[in-house]
């Protein structure tokens, strides 16, 4: 019942050549595109940008001074007051 021995050394060279071919990948990944690929990447990054920055709701001109309504000042004492019963 003699444990494996092993090859410290081996190892380690192992271990970095793993993270060399982890690297190589994910710079294959990040600078492998040619100029058609990155061009019609960077031109649906802003086809989406444009679609989302179209359906953005506009916000009102609210100043801090303005008074509030009174239907919202009022709305959670509403709810406060409704009996959980008879509500569905």
């Amino acid at each position: 019942m003699t444990a494996e021995i092993i090859n410290l050394n081996k190892v380690r060279k192992a271990r970095a050549r793993a993270e060399r071919a982890a690297q190589a990948a994910e710079n294959r990944a990040k600078f492998g595109r040619s100029k058609v690929e990155r061009t019609q990447i960077a031109a649906e990054g802003e086809k989406l940008r444009r679609e989302l920055d179209g359906t953005r709701r506009e916000t009102a001109d609210v100043t801090p001074d303005a008074p509030v309504a009174a239907e919202t000042a009022n709305h959670a004492d509403d709810e406060d007051s409704l009996d959980p019963g008879t509500v569905s």
